[in-house]
């Protein structure tokens, strides 16, 4: 998914630990009067960074009225993974490392950028309800130019006492992913039915973030709200979740302090503002203007309508932000 904000914050990231907070998203719309509207709650002022994790979009469930109701035309990605999470729907996917792919519930869908990628998501006309989540992952220094690739993945469900877990990221609870991860790492979709609690282990070492998707859940007795993030710190090494009357489903991630300055803007994850200007300077000549497809971000096959053009830099240079 891009970031279709019309003046996308610079974010310089440093990792460092912090006391435990709630995460309180905020709507932004993906572009036009009929635009989706997601709930954002990373990066903002309070974290930057859950581990590696560095962006976190949460949307629907949304009617759909005709097709297209997710219409993300081609747009860039450098220095990251997007992870593809969907609770319902259909999303299509096609990128310029030649894959196209659908996006469906419970099944996970990670393309690596690294030196660069374009890719679009157009929701399917089978589509009635359109709800999940959309993540990225900031790629270490030492990985970052690697060449793109994508991985699908369907976790099957495990049980920890009342628990399910569909573990897409890391391992968890004896559950692991085999998707490809360059840092310490975790993401899964935690389930709880009505009224039921669950100690679930935890690396100690790690940053962690849920982020509440339906239901009533607490953490630790600490109770968190619908579509809020809640942060916890490094050193615990399991979690009590308990849900409600309705039960709980919930996103979890996390992993170890990242422990690199990242600069975040638009859809770009570089080291500075230099790299920043020469990424949007590549998309703008080679991708908008026509230029080549042989460039770093490619070209998709059989898209019906243009990319999306990079918003203009902001008139000063990028400066570094407290995580």
């Amino acid at each position: 998914m891009s970031n279709l904000d019309p003046e996308p914050d610079e974010v310089v990231v440093v990792s460092t630990g912090s006391s435990t907070v709630m995460l309180e998203p905020r709507d932004v719309p993906l572009g036009g009067p009929r635009a989706l509207t997601v709930r954002r709650t990373l990066p903002q002022r309070q974290r930057s960074l859950i581990g590696p994790w560095c962006f976190v979009d949460h949307y629907g469930p949304d009617p759909v009225d005709g097709p297209g109701a997710m219409t993300v035309p081609p747009h860039p990605h450098t220095g990251l993974q997007t992870v593809s999470w969907l609770f319902a729907g259909e999303i299509e996917h096609r990128d310029s490392a030649g894959r196209h792919a659908m996006v469906r519930p419970g099944e996970l869908n990670l393309m690596t950028a690294g030196r660069g990628i374009q890719h679009s998501e157009v929701s399917t006309d089978a589509t009635t309800v359109l709800h999940g989540a959309q993540l990225w992952v900031a790629l270490p220094d030492a990985q970052r130019d690697r060449p793109p690739f994508f991985e699908h993945y369907a976790p099957q469900p495990v049980r920890l006492g009342e628990a399910t877990l569909h573990v897409f990221l890391g391992t968890l609870a004896g559950s692991s992913s085999p998707a490809t991860a360059f840092s310490p790492i975790v993401g899964a979709q935690l389930d709880l039915p009505p009224l039921a609690s669950v100690e679930l282990p935890v690396e100690p070492g790690f940053e962690h973030g849920i982020l509440l998707d339906r239901g009533t859940l607490s953490i630790d007795g600490d109770e968190v709200a619908l579509s809020h993030l809640a942060f916890r710190e490094t050193g615990s090494s399991a979690l009590t979740l308990t849900a409600g009357h309705d039960g709980a489903r919930a996103l979890l991630i996390g992993g170890a302090p990242f422990g690199e300055s990242i600069v975040m803007w638009w859809n770009f994850i570089g080291r500075s503002h230099d790299e920043i200007v020469a990424y949007r300077a590549e998309w703008q000549s080679d991708v908008i203007g026509g230029g080549t497809a042989s460039g770093p971000f490619g070209a998709i096959a059989e898209y019906p309508s243009a990319a999306l053009p990079a918003p203009e830099l902001p008139n000063v240079r990028l400066k570094p932000r407290e995580a």
